[in-house]
């Protein structure tokens, strides 16, 4: 080829070749310009639908305009073989880099930093690269990073290529679903990346094998080294930024590139402002855990109440020690009765250790095993029995003996400080009667349940407990949480929930005034009941300072946030809360409703949803969620479909009957909204349903006389849905409307 003429370039010499054809320098002879030519290997340019995709490809990829990306010049074709013309880049592969020199941090990241750019740039345009590696990516003499070969990748996967040489270290770099033969996705480039970014800080791959099949276990199945093995003085945040990048499951990595972008620009600035290495030398990150639900290993059923007992109990008292990070009940008990190895609880929750435990009972003797394990390599930090018994003669101190002695050892572990305070705080009881205790685990269990009968059931509980002690602040915060739920979802009229509520709520806080739970009930009583939303942003904060680790309080603060139109500070207080309960359905859900009435980025609601319905694809509010998407996208098939679904699950709820009403009625079939709209009234005359429900049916027809008159009603009945006049976008259509704008000042979303 060297000297030959193809079409008007001259090919000057061979730059090197590989599995995906040759590359040739060559003269530009119309613009005078030194370009790069790739050819397609001659066995694959016979096949007539590989070549069409593989120009295809390379035509999108032509598209991309980046300074990050090499531009693609043109698609051709030289005695039926297919070329790309590309810029020629004189520079050094990033492969030669890593192979020559120790990078330094900053170095790393800035090169990092530019990937992301370029890898932005093309997922926006709808092209996923699908071969991440170093030998893709060159530096330019200025420094600048440019990626190679967008487009290409998946024409190499179709090519089913043997040579060891070749495939081995783009195997190393694929991600688990490609490794798995599974399609890939933006998050795949972000997995290969984050194998890069490893490389490039410790010289070594993190997933290794003598073939490729072992390779191929190694990326399924296998957790790389810490990255403190291969370099020391590492920020703690490059380590956690290299996890997320390389989660196996898609869904618990960064679903953006630009969010790790966003990381890693704020760890530069850690790192040139000498924060970071201040941290690293003078102190050690914070300690987290999960206290996981202990196991019964009795026959009697009514023992799994102690041993959730035994578990939260402890988790309600780490969660008040300054400086530890303690994951919520919900999350931790996510893995009730599942084989689970430790290191794995511990990358799905994000923590370092974690607590588990047993309780066995044989006759009045009872035995508490427990025992602290660290989760990067499943070491047993710590453990102890302890042996009681349940006799006559037992008094219900020794159990809470026990629960107190646990905290306090697993803290002592973990090397926190304990302050005065904080010890006092560790160890303050709400109850001495263990039936009453016993009571409001009860309630608390049917409460996260969150049903009609559940909640109902909780009642009941949480009215026993209180039956039991008088003075059990915990338990009327969750007699008050089950009526604002119970109004919340409609299943209550306002008007009698609410001030059964803030009875409970206020015998709490006259018990114990510094409880967050009751803070927080109160907090939300003012946001949906009151809109006194001044008011209730005092209590979130208040409810927030005595207890930073109470994730509910995160939760109705971020959908209080929400609701007055708060956004970034709405999605700031939801990234708390799932930090605190990662795996709960709900949280996961209502920062899913913030995304779709702040940013309107409805894919990533929809990303939200299905995260969501992966943990239970029973969970009716994703998908009435998904149903709100699909309805704002006039996609109104699709939103009949999740409407329906989400009725199915979630019966009683009358909001996602009236979201299917308006959506038959918005797609014109008037006949079935008709029918919803007979059903809501009809139900009205043997149960409460909120007039704002009919309305939303009402709104769908474009009756807006009806829609204010029963908007109207629902603001004498206090209805909770007026809170989300102001951010919900099926109200889009009347916030021009006077009537509109004078029932938002009523509510007190407008001056």
């Amino acid at each position: 080829m060297i000297g030959k003429a193809i079409s008007h370039y001259r090919i000057l010499e061979k730059l090197g070749e590989g599995g995906m054809g040759e590359v040739y320098l060559a003269q530009d002879t119309k613009l005078d310009r030194r370009v790069a030519l790739k050819f397609l290997p001659a066995q694959l340019a016979s096949d007539g639908e590989f070549k069409e995709r593989f120009k295809r490809e390379a035509q999108a990829a032509a598209a991309l305009n980046h300074p990050n990306i090499i531009t693609i010049h043109e698609v051709a074709e030289y005695e039926s073989r297919p070329y790309i013309a590309m810029e020629y880049v004189e520079g050094e592969p990033l492969k030669d880099l890593i192979t020559k020199k120790d990078l330094p941090i900053n170095k790393v990241i800035d090169i990092s930093m530019q990937i992301c750019e370029g890898l932005a740039k093309a997922h926006q345009a709808g092209i996923i690269h699908r071969d991440i590696k170093p030998q893709n990516i060159l530096l330019d003499k200025d420094g600048r990073v440019r990626i190679l070969d967008f487009g290409l990748a998946k024409l190499k996967r179709a090519a089913m290529l043997t040579q060891i040489g070749t495939t081995l270290g783009t195997v190393a770099y694929m991600s688990p679903e490609q490794a798995q033969g599974k399609e890939a996705d933006p998050r795949s480039d972000i997995f290969s990346f984050g194998v890069v970014l490893y490389e490039m800080i410790t010289g070594k791959l993190p997933f290794k094998g003598e073939h490729e099949a072992a390779v191929i276990y190694s990326i399924v199945n296998e957790n790389p080294e810490p990255l403190a093995r291969y370099k020391s003085d590492l920020p703690d945040e490059l380590q956690r930024i290299v996890d997320k990048a390389m989660e196996k499951n898609p869904d618990m990595r960064y679903q953006h590139v630009d969010d790790l972008g966003a990381d890693l620009r704020k760890l530069k600035v850690e790192v040139e402002s000498g924060v970071t290495k201040t941290l690293m030398t003078k102190a050690k990150p914070s300690p987290s855990i999960a206290v996981l639900p202990f196991t019964n290993l009795t026959a009697d059923k009514e023992q799994e109440y102690f041993c959730d007992g035994m578990a939260e109990e402890i988790i309600n008292a780490l969660t008040h020690v300054e400086g530890l990070h303690v994951v919520a009940r919900t999350s931790a008990f996510s893995f009730r009765g599942k084989e689970v190895d430790v290191r794995e609880i511990g990358r799905k929750l994000n923590v370092g250790a974690v607590v588990e435990g047993s309780v066995r009972k044989a006759g009045h003797k009872l035995r508490i095993s427990v025992q602290l394990v660290k989760v990067a390599d499943g070491y047993r930090l710590w453990s102890e029995k302890y042996d009681r018994h349940t006799g006559e003669e037992c008094c219900p101190e020794d159990i809470f003996c026990i629960q107190d002695e646990i905290s306090m050892a697993v803290v002592d572990k973990l090397k926190v400080k304990l302050l005065g305070k904080e010890k006092e705080k560790l160890i303050k009881r709400r109850t001495e009667d263990l039936d009453a205790y016993s009571l409001y685990l009860k309630g608390r269990y049917f409460w996260n349940k969150r049903t009609e009968e559940s909640l109902r059931k909780a009642v009941h509980y949480f009215e026993q407990a209180i039956e039991k002690d008088p003075g059990y602040a915990l338990a009327y915060a969750g007699l008050a949480d089950s009526h604002i739920l119970l109004a919340e979802y409609s299943l209550l009229p306002p008007k009698d929930a609410f001030p059964r509520a803030k009875a409970a709520v206020m015998e709490a806080l006259e018990i114990d005034e510094t409880l967050a739970e009751a803070h927080t009930s109160l907090a939300f009583i003012k946001t949906l009941n009151d809109w006194d939303w001044i008011g209730a942003e005092k209590e979130f904060k208040q409810a927030i300072e005595f207890n930073p680790g109470y994730a509910t309080a995160h939760q109705w603060y971020a959908e209080h946030l929400t609701m007055t139109g708060q956004y970034a500070e709405a999605i700031a207080e939801f990234k708390r809360a799932q930090e605190l309960d990662p795996l709960s359905l709900i949280i996961g859900v209502a920062s899913a409703v913030t995304l779709f009435c702040g940013t309107r980025r409805y894919d990533r609601v929809m990303e939200e949803c299905q995260k969501v319905l992966e943990m239970d694809p029973n969970f009716g509010g994703a998908l009435n969620v998904l149903g709100m998407v699909y309805r704002e996208r006039a996609m109104y098939e699709e939103a009949i479909e999740a409407f329906q679904k989400a009725r199915t699950f979630d019966e009683g709820n009358t909001w996602v009957t009236a979201e299917l009403g308006h959506a038959y009625a918005v797609s014109g079939n008037r006949s079935e909204a008709q029918k919803v709209l007979d059903e809501l009234e009809q139900l009205s005359k043997r149960s409460y349903v909120p007039p704002d429900n009919i309305a939303l049916v009402y709104l769908g027809f474009g009756k807006k006389n009806l829609t204010f008159e029963y908007l109207e009603k629902a603001y004498e009945d206090r209805s909770v849905g007026l809170s989300w006049l102001k951010a919900d976008p099926i109200f889009d259509s009347l916030r021009s409307d006077p009537r509109f704008i004078k029932l938002l000042k009523k509510v007190g979303l407008e001056k």
